[in-house]
């Protein structure tokens, strides 16, 4: 055991002192069905001095958590190379390495007291749910499984780059004005005062006038660089007298404050700056300021707030800077969003979805499975054309920027990289030609490394020219922009299949990790496990449940509504059974008879099992409506692409792109993405994109049995 190590078990055997008293008051806790939301609230950084603050304490804070992810990783080895001790008593062999709550937060506290510079930049409160996040994330973790049964690996340092959340402490709720962190100060009313616009009707004093305004009105007028609000000076008058029977006052503090909103922090113990304050930058518009008012108009909702960066690559710096206030309060909706919902909650229909690698599709009955109640409805979500083209352009602009990027870190480290071949085989012809040597700015050969390929120099400790730096914030700017759309398009595909179908609706438990495995980049466009989530908490959010059913007892792709086996390889995408006749789309026959699985516990997927019986009533009662709305256009073959990867091995399409007939075998090699977790021996790469083009049928005895929808997403995001 190391030395580190050693003085730790010490300090915990021997930590019988106190450090704090108990509380004498019952502690607070959030009650059962008090619920939690989380606004992100812009700061304005423009100010140097503010910026340079920020930065240093980002900066502190890193060196703390990093201190603390080595000391984990050390202590989890220790942990597990003492087997004698592991195996007597591993609580006690956990508690003497320091592998706990209170060991992290004394580890915490300890390299704070030791380093000269941190308390001028931190806090230990600041520092103490550091080391609890560090804790939870790293630690527990690894040591503990999860529900699943799941363990992650050790802890692991990580990156600066990749520290983007100061955690902060939550206000007490049973000591008035205590705030040991970040604390927001002001109103929303004194923010509407002092930014008011200049076009703005003077009838229009209070927020929620403001909120009622039509969409488009201009509420603020916030200048390009905010001014940080000023600290109240002078003396406050309490209500009270004194045996002189004159009024007594108090100094005025930041909770006198009630002008624009602000974020404060003390800062450290050592700190001689005062107070870092920033400001607040609300939405100008009217038509966000329902959702403002829903958040920042109760003071005394408001729970607990985490700093947060975010690479932009146009912001002072290099980065950007928000506020994370989470509220006791519900998440906001729209009025519209409630009348959808509780429409959707009064169809009184269950339905199943099948979710595979290029689709997803949704089909729905009447609950009470009786066509007087109601229709047979299916749902088809593909990408179309355009999408297709547009995301492999945006391949091509990521895999452009990335290019970049290691040419920069080439022409900077020259040294670290040989030549390439065509490099190498110049050289040799000018040398035997006898031609002077030509020096080659640019290497493109594979970095310098020893026998066990470890390169000689680490990639951290490389030059980097400040174009390289910004082209890296570009990078994950764009990403962190593709992943904010795409979870906004999976929340505007959820609401609309939940309007449709129902709440009550029930998917097939598979194991995303598994297709990722398999086909890698076609999940990166489709994210299937995004769009199966956004589902499944706009179920529960419009007053019913998603329920997940195991693919070992169901065998819904295997299975058709006669109840006999419809045996299928990944290649054959249309059911067709030789007992009942029935023909129908493969996706659109799971995604049917999951509406028909029955759990005995919902939280169990094991559980489930598939009603036989009640698949073939349905099939029975429908009849002629079932096959029409599982015989619709099947999902489209394969057309080639530029490029393969080592998961997909295609071929040319000779139907143009056409997918097969009902009443034909598909061609080999034209089989859409398969939607099982097993290998598949030949498939292609063409299904990437989001879903784009949406297909729903409904009984024939209805008008209009098929629509086409478009409109259930879009390629991009201009919300």
């Amino acid at each position: 055991m190391s030395k580190a190590l050693r003085d730790t078990a010490a300090s915990s055997a021997a930590a019988a002192r106190r450090y704090r008293g108990k509380n004498k008051k019952k502690r607070w806790t959030r009650d059962a069905d008090t619920e939690l939301a989380v606004i992100r609230l812009p700061l304005d950084v423009h100010d140097p001095a503010i910026r340079h603050r920020s930065e240093d304490l980002f900066s502190a804070m890193w060196s703390v958590k990093r201190a603390l992810r080595r000391d984990a990783r050390d202590a989890v080895d220790a942990y597990w190379a003492g087997d004698v001790r592991r195996g007597t008593d591993a609580k006690a062999w956990r508690l003497e390495l320091g592998l706990s709550r209170e060991g992290m937060e004394r580890r915490a506290y300890r390299h704070m007291e030791n380093s000269r510079h941190l308390a001028h930049h931190v806090t230990k409160a600041l520092v103490m749910h550091q080391a609890d996040e560090v804790f939870e994330t790293s630690v527990s973790r690894h040591l503990f499984a999860d529900a699943s049964g799941r363990t992650f690996g050790r802890p692991r340092v990580g990156r600066w780059w990749d520290y983007t959340r100061i955690p902060g402490r939550a206000r007490s709720h049973t000591t008035g004005r205590k705030w040991e962190t970040f604390r927001l100060h002001g109103t929303l009313a004194g923010h509407l005062d002092a930014y008011r616009h200049r076009e703005l009707d003077l009838a229009v004093t209070t927020p929620e006038q403001a909120a009622a305004l039509p969409a488009g009105t201009g509420v603020l007028e916030q200048p390009r660089q905010l001014p940080a609000p000023v600290r109240p000076a002078g003396r406050i008058a309490t209500g009270q007298v004194t045996a002189e029977n004159t009024p007594k006052t108090r100094a005025a503090t930041w909770w006198d404050h009630t002008g624009p909103l602000a974020v404060v922090f003390t800062g450290g113990a050592d700190s001689s700056r005062g107070d870092l304050v920033l400001p607040v930058r609300l939405p100008s518009g009217s038509g966000r300021w329902p959702y403002l008012v829903h958040f920042l108009n109760s003071p005394e909702t408001w729970h607990k707030i985490d700093l947060v960066r975010r690479r932009d690559a146009a912001a002072p710096g290099g980065w950007a800077y928000e506020a994370h206030l989470m509220v006791l309060t519900g998440s906001y909706a729209s009025q519209a969003t409630k009348a959808r919902r509780t429409a959707a909650a009064a169809l009184q229909r269950v339905g199943g979805i099948d979710g595979n690698v290029s689709n997803l599709c949704v089909v729905s009955f009447p609950s009470t499975f009786d066509p007087a109640d109601g229709v047979v409805e299916a749902t088809r979500i593909e990408p179309s054309d355009a999408e297709l083209a547009a995301l492999a352009k945006a391949r091509r602009k990521d895999r452009g920027r990335r290019r970049a990027l290691d040419r920069s870190r080439r022409a900077s480290n020259p040294a670290q990289y040989g030549p390439s071949k065509r490099q190498q085989a110049r050289a040799e012809h000018r040398q035997a030609a006898g031609l002077p040597a030509r020096h080659v700015a640019l290497p493109g050969g594979a970095r310098a490394a020893n026998k066990a390929g470890v390169p000689k120099q680490a990639y951290r400790r490389d030059a980097l020219s400040a174009g390289y730096r910004f082209n890296r914030a570009r990078l994950a700017e764009a990403a962190a922009t593709v992943a904010a759309a795409k979870d906004h398009r999976a929340r505007r595909i959820a609401a609309d299949i939940v309007a449709d179908h129902g709440a009550n609706l029930t998917v097939e438990d598979c194991d995303i990790r598994t297709w990722y495995r398999l086909w890698g980049k076609a999940l990166q466009a489709t994210t299937p496990g995004r769009l199966i989530a956004a589902i499944g908490r706009e179920c529960e959010k419009t007053g019913g449940r998603m329920l997940r059913a195991s693919t070992f007892t169901t065998k819904l792709s295997q299975t058709c509504f006669c109840g006999e086996t419809a045996a299928k390889t990944l290649a054959d995408r249309i059911h067709a059974c030789t007992a009942c006749g029935l023909a129908g789309d493969r996706d659109k026959v799971s995604g049917a008879l999951a509406a028909h699985v029955r759990l005995t516990n919902a939280d169990d997927p094991s559980t489930a099992c598939l009603d036989k019986v009640q698949a073939r009533n349905t099939q029975t009662l429908f009849d002629e409506g079932l096959q029409e709305a599982l015989s619709s256009q099947p999902q489209r073959g394969a057309r080639p692409t530029r490029g393969r990867t080592h998961a997909a091995a295609h071929t040319p399409d000779p139907s143009g792109g056409r997918g097969p007939l009902l009443d034909k075998t598909p061609p080999p090699g034209t089989g859409p993405t398969p939607n099982e977790t097993r290998p598949a021996t030949k498939r292609h790469k063409a299904h990437v994109g989001t879903a784009g083009r949406t297909e729903r049928a409904c009984h024939p005895g209805m008008p209009a049995s098929y629509r086409h929808r478009v409109d259930i997403t879009s390629l991009r995001d201009d919300s």
